[in-house]
């Protein structure tokens, strides 16, 4: 395979624990633009990375682990490891979506209001995925280990307030740095077994 741009692709999964080597700002912000060039909804970029360190990284840890002890058990250990690799890591980025593409569009379109707003949530969270993917590959292709944590979806309004966004449709959160060992990804299912042809 010589497609560089597909060898990222093959390459990228998700790491949960992080060597203490640091990640440069110029790398961050390297990845961070490369997230900000994701196709989004009438181009409204509807979405914010917030860059998580220190105090508040250490915050968000003790909050997630302390909400783990409301859900049951397969919930709980989801969260406390998800809790553990954001201690790992040397820097973390949340993804939002800001809400400025449904509050403009919902009014914009001349449609039953509950259908805009829906066709506009979905929009907004397509975008935001769609940065977060780029954000992933882009990381990858820079030896920069990743995992979105999408277990912490459980605690969305949670981790939004303490990140001090409004409430959204859409929140990520993803640890970043160097793996602490190497690893490689799980086997994926044929490519046979999920494609359907209609002619």
């Amino acid at each position: 395979m010589t497609n560089e741009t597909i060898k990222t692709i093959h390459a990228r999964h998700s790491i949960r624990m992080f060597s203490e080597e640091p990640i440069s700002d110029k790398d961050l912000l390297t990845i961070l633009e490369a997230a900000n060039t994701a196709p989004s909804a009438h181009n409204q970029q509807a979405w914010r990375f917030i860059v998580i360190k220190g105090e508040k990284k250490h915050g968000l840890a003790e909050l997630i682990t302390k909400k783990a002890a409301n859900f049951p058990k397969s919930a709980s250990v989801l969260l406390r490891m998800a809790a553990r690799s954001i201690m790992s890591a040397p820097v973390v980025v949340a993804v939002a979506n800001t809400g400025e593409l449904i509050d403009h569009g919902t009014k914009l379109f001349q449609i039953d209001k509950d259908h805009a707003y829906d066709l506009f949530r979905t929009m907004e969270i397509q975008s935001s995925a769609a940065a977060v993917e780029n954000l992933l590959l882009a990381a990858t292709s820079m030896n920069i280990a990743t995992v979105w944590l999408g277990i912490l979806f459980l605690l969305k309004d949670d981790v939004l307030e303490f990140l001090e966004e409004r409430k959204g449709e859409f929140m990520a959160v993803v640890p970043m740095g160097h793996p602490l060992k190497g690893s490689t990804g799980p086997k994926k299912r044929p490519i046979e077994a999920i494609i359907k042809y209609l002619n």
